[in-house]
């Protein structure tokens, strides 16, 4: 069995749950192989694609949304988008690089690659296993454009949803959305805080910026030092954002329990030391804070399937949505004062997630034969 495994850098989600499932492969020994897919378009198109998604998302995110409701509006099963069409342009080369190496399963984690596995098939009768894994909870617009041979899903839930836009029901395989497999392992509270020098004891919360940004960082931190002081420590992720990393440090510097943490490879660990997450909603980060079982505030989204993202999250007890910094300040000291409400988020959690979701994917293979 030799597998290639397609993404696309727009967001970092997609590529974590490709890699997950790149990981998982590789550690049963299977042949396969991870890229990028608009590199088949060149690396200028794949950086300028990328680039204009994260600009438009994190600077003008309403536009992104009005785009994302537009998607909505045209996407049907009858007629083809100018997006799919877009995605044909670089069919050939992806058909010769999967034909001439052999490949005997595609997966992709993305709706681009999906659409131009669509149109191989169709042109070119490509005759091996295509799987799309979705890493939102929710079916974006333009997944119904696409005829690959599977679907993977993050919940059960969302079966319904999927189906209604034009997928397949036997098509639906309801595994969840793939994470590393260090995230399914867990360490104490106190383990992780002692590896990464840490305070030991009292509360802690962590908030994730996101390769998005995130809008209120400043103000949330605030609200926890004037409300609970020393008795909080806050660690916050400004990842590459040097601007937001360099405000924070002006501001919160001589507080000794404010760490403000450049980017790091270390963020299972960091969700094991924390007793609140403060997150945006993006789909794998969110996968990724269910399967830890960490009690999660989703911060104000971006517009689209992040809504839909929180919307979920909030509807089975996964997850507050803090739409507005009022809130977001509301619910994250609820958290902090009631041990009940995070048990019960904590409980929720555990019955919800799915930390296999990519050898689940390995082990369906295997059935089929492939």
């Amino acid at each position: 069995m030799k597998i290639l495994i397609l993404s696309c850098s727009t967001g970092q989600g997609h590529n974590s749950a490709a890699l997950a499932v790149y990981e998982n492969l590789k550690s049963h020994q299977v042949d396969c192989e991870f890229m990028d897919a608009l590199l088949f378009a060149g690396k200028k198109t794949s950086n300028a694609v990328c680039k204009t998604y994260v600009n438009v998302a994190s600077k003008t995110p309403h536009l992104f949304g009005l785009a994302y409701r537009a998607g909505g509006i045209i996407s049907n099963t009858h007629t083809k988008s100018p997006v799919y069409f877009a995605n044909t342009r670089y069919a050939r080369q992806m058909y010769d690089y999967i034909t001439g190496n052999n490949f005997d399963v595609v997966i992709t984690s993305h709706l681009f690659p999906a659409q131009t596995l669509t149109y191989i098939r169709k042109k070119y009768k490509l005759d091996i296993l295509t799987m799309a894994v979705a890493t939102d909870y929710t079916s974006i617009p333009f997944w119904e454009e696409t005829r690959l041979d599977y679907y993977v899903i993050p919940h059960r839930d969302l079966t319904r949803e999927f189906y209604k836009k034009g997928l397949p029901r036997e098509k639906l395989l309801p595994f969840g959305i793939p994470v590393s497999a260090e995230f399914a392992q867990h360490k104490s509270r106190r383990e992780a805080r002692e590896s990464l020098g840490l305070p030991t004891e009292g509360f802690e919360i962590l908030i994730m910026s996101g390769s998005m940004g995130f809008g209120h960082m400043d103000a949330l931190i605030r609200s926890f030092l004037k409300k609970y002081g020393s008795g909080v420590t806050i660690v916050a992720m400004g990842g590459s954002n040097e601007e937001l990393k360099s405000s924070l440090r002006k501001h919160f510097g001589a507080y000794e329990n404010v760490y403000v943490l450049d980017f790091t490879r270390q963020v299972s660990l960091y969700m094991d030391s924390a007793d609140l997450l403060y997150t945006k909603p993006g789909g794998l980060t969110s996968t990724e804070a269910l399967v830890k079982g960490i009690p999660t505030i989703h911060t104000a989204p971006i517009p689209g399937c992040e809504t839909r993202n929180a919307r979920f999250f909030a509807s089975h007890g996964l997850s507050y949505n803090g739409r507005s910094l009022r809130e977001q300040i509301y619910y994250g000291r609820l958290l902090y004062d009631n041990e009940q409400a995070r048990s019960a988020m904590r409980l929720a959690q555990k019955q919800h997630a799915l930390p296999d979701a990519a050898e689940r994917i390995y082990q369906f293979l295997q059935k089929e034969k492939i």
